[in-house]
């Protein structure tokens, strides 16, 4: 039996058991990794050279864009070292950090997941007050508030759970410092400490998901009144999507934070923990930046650009 004081370090989950599985591991995570810098960073790069693009929704989804790199770039590359050097160790410092920034940029990422969902709901329901709604002062307090929000949700949650008793090993089941799974570390027997200021953290996550739900319910609504086939095909193209994925990553971080310990396993949080921290920044630029005719049409100028300079 150990305490937290005595941890050097932590064990991550290994991927497979075979040096073969370990390298397909790698090559899966290079290429979700890869797909994920390559769509965020065309999106990063069209709007900051675009000059056309400065509207509230691009200033959004160019936020959004940076809070899925650091996501992305905080959980994945320790797993590719681990599978590629077939080792499963994280400082204790490390984690620290790795659940810090996990929780800051997810946090983050939900936040403006709501607030791209308010420009919707104003754009589509109330587009004659969209400049007043949404100008550039609101906007960047907007911003503001979800990153300062989120970097104060992080720091809370990370504090907490490092502050807990760990009494029972080193070793996590997950690929990356989950709470979850350090809090089963913990010596302490009840739940609501163990879960302490995680569970705030959920409620306001709940919070943004029932203003999600409500506002494309208006803009459904909004919809259904369009004259035009064509307009309402084209707008529910627009919208389901974004349903769709903002759907899979708060369903699945729900599930894989309140889901009860007897029915844990390591493949089911491996699959979870897959869903909502890795795949939704691989699939948000496509989901919803690079559909915009905008934005593919600055991105494919900003491509040409550069191989004509070659």
């Amino acid at each position: 039996m150990s305490n937290s004081s005595s941890i050097s370090h932590f064990l991550l989950l290994a991927l497979a058991d075979t040096r073969q599985l370990q390298l397909l591991h790698f090559c899966l995570f290079l290429g979700i990794s890869l797909a994920a810098l390559l769509g965020n960073g065309l999106v990063i790069s069209a709007m900051a050279c675009g000059h056309h693009l400065h509207s509230p929704m691009f200033f959004f989804l160019l936020h959004l864009a940076l809070t899925d790199l650091g996501s992305i770039l905080t959980t994945v590359p320790k797993a590719m070292h681990n599978s590629l050097w077939d080792t499963t160790t994280i400082s204790y410092t490390g984690c620290a950090a790795q659940v810090f920034l996990i929780f800051f940029f997810l946090g983050s990422e939900i936040s403006l997941l709501t607030i791209i969902c308010y420009d919707r709901y104003v754009s589509i329901c109330k587009p004659l007050h969209y400049r007043t709604l949404l100008g550039s002062r609101a906007c960047a307090h907007m911003a503001a508030a979800a990153w300062a929000s989120a970097f104060l949700n992080a720091l809370l949650n990370t504090a907490h759970t490092f502050s807990l008793p760990l009494c029972h090993g080193n070793a996590l089941g997950q690929f990356f410092c989950e709470v979850p799974q350090i809090l089963k570390l913990s010596c302490l027997h009840s739940k609501l400490r163990k879960l302490g200021v995680v569970v705030v953290g959920l409620f306001v996550v709940f919070g943004c998901f029932v203003f999600i739900v409500f506002s494309y319910v208006q803009i459904f609504r909004a919809v259904l009144r369009i004259p035009s086939e064509q307009g309402r095909h084209k707008a529910f193209s627009t919208c389901l999507p974004h349903l769709a994925v903002l759907s899979l990553f708060l369903s699945t971080g729900f599930f894989a934070y309140l889901k009860p310990p007897s029915i844990s396993s390591p493949s089911l949080d491996l699959t979870l923990s897959v869903l909502y921290s890795v795949v939704p920044p691989a699939l948000n630029p496509l989901i919803y930046s690079l559909r915009n005719q905008e934005l593919k049409a600055a991105v494919w100028t900003l491509i040409t650009e550069r191989f004509q300079k070659h």
